[in-house]
């Protein structure tokens, strides 16, 4: 009986595992890395559809404009920066669901849930005369894709052994951030046929050139839009049936989890609360009529977060309390600060470029610019040369997504701190050469004539950001002790993911006072500052923590 124990896990139901030890090679070889494997591989696709409703409002946004949806770019801009503020705040919750929830449970109901956004975006998108704020709407509940991250990466660690924690690790996350690439590719291509016949609604005509990847869509064609947000159900469906069925709770990670209905009920009310929270801070940020315009965005995030986290302390009881107390703990140590600031040059620069950077391509070059000299004005009229945001940004994306690993891989042989100051002065240099180019296009008659400069310099930004994911998560390892590296990580992904709603906000805001280098400057700035925490925290001569 006992030799049986060692080789077989103890289940309470067909989900349940008590007994749980990959650290134990005879178990891991003959029983967990089976269990282990199967979780992951549905924990990929998964992640990889939270990623792909969380940002897709970044291309939407730009069919909208070609479609002819009665909204002003700066409007655009807003819809796309409020679903990240909401993907941003729901990652701190989600980052203690796994031990409260379990794994099987939490995953399960936070991917099912992104029904909801799908299936109300694309309603929404079936009919031009469809208010804002229902797109505002669809925004906020579409950062349930965001908060995925901080739940699917904190389960996945759970499940392999250290040894192969990297690469459990490094295909999760890095397969994960390919929802990005695969929503700029997959949104354009299926809105240009009938996918779902009578129930997915009437085209709507384009009023401007559009385009897929392999070729320019002329105005006037019609356009099935809503199939933006239809087309994740023939992901989402399948999914709820195969989570629900295949995955696991791990009872040693996740002890006091109790009935299945208890544990997704936690889930909804946390999510719900951070909902809540978002959607207050976003009614103080926005302007009339959508919200009071009270607070600025700096303001907004501070606010948001601090509201989370004491409101989720306030509900909080037992072992979920407990977690909370150590989360707060790290606010105690000074390299968190740094760290968190150091990810934000790095995935908040990622995720923030991935959302802006379609319409900004769309406003920028989609446009003629001519100053008259009359009314001492910029004079915007449509450019028949414009190339297409549905095009081209899929690339960047891609190029962060796919560089990831060997940001990792490089640090483990350089240390991660000599990486990160490498990435963080190429960041400097290109951000501050891209507002150029911008500042250029913006200011010309054609500006298309920039364009292959701005995505190339935009590709060494993706590229840096994406080494740079890997070297910060390679030094949180080598910074912070067992108990506080995993609230740590937790915590710097959900202040880093803030980066996709201020970059939006900034480039958007800057493009409407006709200066869109000045946005691109300010991140230069922000990354010098960068350079210089770096240095002085890891690798001056008296450096706090030599890394290496």
């Amino acid at each position: 009986m006992n030799k049986q124990k060692s080789t077989r896990p103890q289940v309470t139901s067909s989900v349940d595992i008590v007994d749980w030890r990959p650290e134990d090679e005879k178990f891991w070889q003959t029983t967990g890395r089976r269990i282990a494997n199967r979780n992951l591989w549905i924990s990929i696709p998964s992640l990889l559809c939270g990623f792909a409703i969380w940002l897709m409002w970044g291309i939407i946004t730009v069919q909208m404009a070609n479609a002819g949806f009665p909204f002003s770019p700066d409007e655009l801009f807003t819809i796309a920066a409020i679903s990240g503020l909401s993907g941003a705040t729901l990652r701190i919750p989600a980052s203690f669901f796994i031990r409260i929830c379990g794994g099987r449970n939490t995953v399960w109901l936070t991917t099912a849930l992104l029904m909801i956004p799908a299936i109300g975006t694309g309603l929404a998108l079936q009919d031009k005369s469809t208010p804002l704020w229902v797109f505002q709407l669809m925004a906020l509940l579409s950062g349930i894709g965001g908060g995925n991250f901080a739940c699917s990466m904190s389960n996945i660690s759970t499940f392999f052994p250290k040894r192969q924690q990297g690469t459990a690790l490094g295909l999760n996350a890095g397969l994960g951030n390919f929802g990005v690439t695969t929503m700029q590719l997959l949104i354009p291509a299926v809105m240009t046929v009938s996918l779902f016949g009578a129930l997915g609604g009437d085209p709507i005509p384009l009023v401007k050139d559009s385009a897929t990847l392999i070729g320019k869509i002329v105005a006037g064609t019609p356009t099935w839009i809503q199939n933006a947000g239809f087309v994740w159900l023939l992901l989402l469906v399948p999914l709820a049936v195969v989570g629900w069925f295949g995955m696991n709770n791990l009872l040693t990670v996740s002890p006091a989890i109790g009935s299945t209905a208890a544990a997704l009920g936690r889930v909804v009310v946390f999510y719900g609360l951070a909902l809540v929270v978002s959607g207050l801070g976003l009614y103080l940020y926005l302007p009339a009529p959508s919200g009071l315009g009270l607070l600025n965005m700096w303001a907004v995030v501070v606010l948001v977060i601090v509201a989370t986290l004491f409101a989720m302390k306030a509900l909080a009881t037992g072992e979920m309390k407990a977690n909370l107390g150590k989360q707060f703990a790290i606010f105690g140590n000074k390299h968190t600060w740094s760290m968190t600031a150091l990810y934000v040059v790095t995935f908040g620069s990622f995720i923030g470029f991935s959302m802006a950077l379609p319409l900004s391509i769309t406003v920028i070059f989609g446009n003629t610019h001519v100053f008259d000299p009359a009314t001492q004005a910029w004079v915007h009229a449509r450019n028949p040369n414009a190339p297409s945001a549905l095009m081209y940004a899929w690339i960047g994306p891609f190029v962060g997504a796919l560089i990831r690993p060997l940001g990792g891989w490089i640090s483990d042989k350089l240390g991660g701190s000599i990486v990160t100051q490498v990435i963080s002065l190429v960041l400097v240099v290109a951000s501050a050469a891209t507002g150029y180019v911008m500042h250029l296009a913006y200011q010309s008659a054609t500006p298309e004539d920039y364009f292959f400069l701005f995505m190339g310099l935009f590709i060494v930004l993706f590229a840096a950001s994406g080494i740079g994911n890997g070297s910060t998560f390679r030094t949180v390892g080598f910074v912070f002790d067992q108990d506080q590296r995993g609230p740590v990580l937790g915590w710097t992904s959900a202040v880093g993911a803030y980066g996709s709603f201020i970059a939006p906000v900034v480039i958007g805001g800057q493009i409407k006072a006709g200066t869109p280098e000045n946005a691109m400057y300010g991140f230069a700035i922000f990354y010098a500052i960068c350079v210089v925490i770096n240095w002085w925290f890891y690798l001056r001569k008296n450096a706090y923590i030599h890394n290496p």
